[in-house]
């Protein structure tokens, strides 16, 4: 009989309204979330870990890195031959790619989740919880690293994003595609993943700002990081990632004082790549900004926060993410 752990955080899945009915909170415990669980399940058996109960927007890094943690234990547990995460899907996302860089074991880790409360008449959280299982549980997953499965569909961790506000089948991966997907007992595969690295870490470094770049943005939130101890700072710049003039100069600033400046696109698709001067590209290589390949903002940042906590020099973080980011 396979074993898989349930390991739940909260979320949507985990929410339902409170005493007065006028908003929604995460407080359903992982033991009423096995519960939900229905055949055809049977050759699967279930453990429980309660992590902790919140919604996912109260996620942070120092959590997440806590998460992958606690799943590499788990892991690490002959008996145990995969594990389920469920995880709000506000940045669902983020957890999930801390974890596929983090877990050395080559067992399948899933993140699951729902956009329906738990106490919604139409919820879609049980057969989520129902396929991610199966999903863990099988030999054939084994390799794949952390994945997101949703409405059916399972996703690299790295490629992952979650794409509309409400919808149930909000998770894509954008021009890489989904991994396979679950029919009934049948779980299929389409293509494995190839822009994966583990690392050991023992710890990592929070203090990372993520900034978004729009029309007449200026070097205002740049400079302030500078001066208020952030440790790296990650542009979400225009197209292929260019800037205006201003953030180009504070960029170069930031790196003469040893501060990594980690350039991605707010395009939801495609590479960086640096072509443009006057603020563009070109000027922010030159000023020795990492450029991210197609690693989108948010998922930059996770990676930014494992090598600096493992001691990483800003050339060693380029060649990291020259490699991640295809």
């Amino acid at each position: 009989m396979a074993r898989v752990t349930l390991i739940t955080t909260g979320g949507t899945i985990a929410s339902q309204r409170d005493a007065k009915g006028d908003h929604i909170v995460s407080s359903v415990a992982g033991a009423d979330l096995k519960q939900t669980l229905h055949d055809p399940l049977d050759g699967i058996d279930v453990d429980v870990d309660d992590f902790c109960n919140i919604g996912s927007f109260a996620m942070d890094l120092p959590l997440a890195f806590s998460l992958a943690c606690r799943i590499n234990t788990h892991l690490a547990r002959p008996e145990c031959d995969g594990v389920v995460i469920t995880h709000g899907t506000d940045t669902m996302e983020e957890s999930a790619y801390m974890a596929d860089l983090l877990v050395t074991s080559d067992k399948a880790v899933v993140f699951t989740g729902a956009q329906r409360s738990a106490d919604s008449a139409d919820r879609d959280g049980p057969r989520n919880i129902a396929e991610a299982v199966r999903l863990a549980a099988s030999p054939r997953a084994r390799g794949l690293g952390a994945m997101v499965c949703f409405e059916q569909f399972f996703h690299a961790a790295r490629d992952v994003t979650k794409s509309h506000t409400y919808r149930v089948d909000t998770f894509r991966s954008g021009e890489h595609g989904k991994l396979g997907e679950i029919d009934g007992e049948v779980v299929s595969i389409q293509r494995r993943p190839v822009l994966r690295k583990q690392y050991s870490a023992l710890a990592i470094e929070p203090e990372i700002e993520l900034i978004k770049l729009v029309i007449g943005s200026n070097d205002r939130y740049i400079r302030w990081a500078i001066a208020n101890g952030t440790k790296a700072i990650v542009l979400e710049g225009f197209g292929r990632g260019n800037a205006t003039p201003s953030v180009a100069s504070a960029a170069s600033d930031a790196v003469s004082q040893g501060i990594p400046v980690i350039v991605t696109s707010r395009c939801a698709e495609g590479r960086v790549k640096p072509i443009y001067g006057n603020g563009g590209g070109k000027d922010l290589v030159r000023a020795g900004a990492i450029f991210a390949g197609d690693l989108p903002g948010p998922k930059a940042r996770v990676l930014a926060s494992i090598l600096l906590g493992m001691g990483l020099g800003m050339d060693e973080m380029r060649r990291e993410f020259e490699e991640l980011g295809g």
